[in-house]
């Protein structure tokens, strides 16, 4: 998940120094969105003890 955030991320900051602000904010905004959604899923797979598999 934090993978994909960071991939939204890069594709926003090429956008924006492109220039395609409309395109730069909706990446910038699903990259934030999967950042947090990956850092709630981490917290609690930590609290709860669970291990990703290998």
């Amino acid at each position: 998940m934090l993978s994909w955030a960071l991939a939204f991320l890069i594709i926003a900051i090429i956008a924006g120094a492109l220039g395609l602000s409309g395109i730069a904010g909706a990446a910038t905004n699903i990259a934030w969105i999967l950042f947090v959604v990956g850092l709630i899923l981490a917290v609690i797979f930590m609290i709860t003890g669970r291990r990703p598999p290998v």
